[in-house]
C-alpha cells in the first residue's frame, strides 16, 4: 500500500511555495501550525529547487480548528470560515459550491451510515484522473483514515499519477488496481459518470456489497446503490467537502489542498460558468485553512518540460478552423500523435493544456484536440463557449462530460473521428 506510484518523479505531499523557498523557521512554523513569515524566510536564503515544505499556508492563517473549540461546528469544520455567527453562511443550510436546489434530496444519510458501519473501504476514481477525480478521492481517503477506517484508493490502468498532480498529499493510500479486493465490502467511486469509466476496477464496483457513487456529471448513468450525484455541483470536490463535514471530520490543510485542487480544476481556475458565489465561499474556507492558491495553480497549470513547448507549437501549427461547422458558429481542431510527443520526451498526461490554447480562438465556438495515447487510441477533448452542448455530442459517441467540456475515446484516423463528431453536433440542439 505504501509503494510509490509509477511515473516521473515529483514528490507527493503538501504544496511547496511557488518560488521553492524553505528555511528552518518556515519548517518549524509549519510544524506548529503557525503562520509563516515569508519575508524572514527569504532573508535566510533559499533551499535548493524541489525541496518540499511540510505545509504551505497563507500568512495570518489561523490553522485548523480543533474539535470542541468555540469556533468549531458540532459536525466539524471552522465556524469562522464555514459559516455561523461571524461566518459566511451556515454550512448546515448551504447547497455547496454550486450545488443544485435538490441538494437536500441526495442520499447523505445513506452515505454517512454506510461509511460509519464499514471497517474497510475502497475508493476509485475514473481512469486518467484529473485534478477533481484524484483530488476528491485523496481528500476523502484522508478523511476516512482520520475516522479510523482502513482505506485504500486506486484507479484503472494506466496507473500513473499525472505529473501535475504529484504534489497532492495522501498518495501513500494509493495501491495498484490489481491489489484492490476482488469484491469490496464498501466501495466509493468518485467523479466517474459510469462504471465503464473505472476501467479495470469496474468489475470490483459491480461486486461490491455496498457501492456509493459521488459524481457531478450530467451524463451519469445511474449506477450505484447510494448516490450523491448532482450535475449542478461545480466539481465532485464540492460533494466530497459536504460529505466530510457530515462525517464530522475537521478540515485539515492536506484535505483542503486536495479539495481546492479539485475545485480549481473543474472551474478552470474559477473561470467557467459553474463558478458561483458558493464556489468562491468554499474556496475561501479552504484558503483559510492554509492552502496557497499560487502554489497550487503553479503545479496545475504553470509547469511543463521544454519539450512540451515544441509539441504545443506543432499542434497549433496544424490547427484547422472550420467557420461553417457547429451550426455556423465555428470549430477549431488539431491533433497530437504519440510519435511526436515521444520524440520530445513528453508524456501523454502533459497534453491537457493544449486545448486551453486552442479554445481561445474567437472565430470558433467549439474546440477539439485529438490526443493519441500510449495504446494508439485517440482521446478526443472538446470544449465549447456555452452555446453548443459538446457533452451530449460526446455521450452519443460513447463518452461523457459537461455542456462546455467533454470527451470521448475513438480509433481510426483523426479526420474520420472529426466527421463523426461533426455529425453528432448536428444532432445536438
Amino acid at each position: 500500500m505504501n509503494e510509490p506510484v509509477t511515473g516521473r518523479t515529483r514528490a507527493a505531499g503538501p504544496v511547496w511555495t511557488s518560488d521553492h523557498e524553505a528555511t528552518g523557521p518556515v519548517r518549524a512554523a509549519a510544524a506548529r501550525g503557525a503562520a509563516v513569515d515569508h519575508a524572514r524566510a527569504r532573508a535566510r536564503g533559499p533551499v535548493p529547487h524541489g525541496v518540499l515544505l511540510p505545509a504551505v499556508f497563507s500568512p495570518g492563517s489561523p490553522g485548523p480548528v480543533p474539535p470542541g473549540s468555540p469556533e468549531a461546528w458540532p459536525g466539524g469544520g471552522d465556524r469562522r470560515q464555514a459559516g455561523g455567527p461571524g461566518g459566511l453562511d451556515d454550512p448546515r443550510d448551504r447547497s455547496g459550491g454550486g450545488g443544485g436546489a435538490h441538494w437536500a434530496d441526495l442520499d447523505w444519510d445513506g452515505a454517512v451510515e454506510t461509511i460509519r458501519a464499514a471497517g474497510d473501504i475502497c475508493l476509485a476514481c475514473h481512469i486518467s484522473p484529473d485534478g477533481d477525480a484524484l483530488g476528491s478521492m485523496l481528500a476523502l481517503a484522508q478523511a476516512l483514515r482520520s475516522l479510523g477506517k482502513r482505506c485504500v484508493a486506486s484507479f484503472g490502468e494506466p496507473f500513473t499519477v499525472p505529473a501535475s498532480l504529484r504534489f497532492l498529499p495522501g498518495q501513500e493510500l494509493l495501491i495498484e488496481p490489481a491489489r484492490m479486493p476482488a469484491a469490496p465490502d464498501v466501495m466509493i467511486t468518485l467523479d466517474a459518470a459510469g462504471a465503464d469509466r473505472l476501467g479495470s476496477l469496474a468489475g470490483r464496483a459491480a461486486r461490491a456489497r455496498s457501492l456509493v457513487v459521488i459524481d457531478h456529471h450530467a451524463s451519469n448513468t445511474g449506477f450505484g446503490a447510494v448516490r450523491l450525484v448532482d450535475p449542478a455541483a461545480a466539481a465532485t470536490a464540492v460533494l466530497v467537502d459536504e460529505l466530510i463535514r457530515r462525517l464530522g471530520v475537521p478540515l485539515t490543510r492536506d484535505v483542503a489542498q486536495c479539495l481546492y485542487a479539485g475545485l480549481a480544476s473543474d472551474t478552470g481556475s474559477f473561470k467557467y460558468p459553474c463558478t458561483t458565489p458558493q464556489v468562491h465561499d468554499m474556496a475561501g474556507r479552504l484558503l483559510a485553512v492554509g492552502v496557497r492558491p499560487d502554489a497550487v495553480s503553479r503545479e496545475l497549470w504553470d509547469r511543463a518540460p521544454f519539450g512540451y513547448l515544441m509539441v504545443l507549437a506543432g499542434a497549433l501549427g496544424r490547427a484547422r478552423l472550420e467557420r461553417d461547422a457547429a451550426g455556423g458558429l465555428g470549430l477549431v481542431w488539431t491533433t497530437v500523435e504519440r510519435a511526436e510527443r515521444d520524440s520530445r520526451g513528453v508524456p501523454y498526461d502533459q497534453l491537457e493544456g493544449v486545448i486551453d490554447q486552442l479554445r481561445r480562438t474567437d472565430e470558433a465556438e467549439v474546440a477539439v484536440v485529438c490526443k493519441q495515447n500510449d495504446q494508439g487510441d485517440w482521446y478526443v477533448s472538446t470544449r465549447s463557449k456555452g452555446t453548443v452542448d459538446v457533452g451530449r455530442a460526446c455521450v452519443a459517441l460513447g463518452g461523457g462530460g459537461h455542456r462546455t467540456a467533454a470527451a470521448f475515446t475513438a480509433t481510426g484516423e483523426p479526420a474520420d473521428i472529426l466527421d463523426r463528431f461533426r455529425a453528432a453536433l448536428r444532432g445536438t440542439p
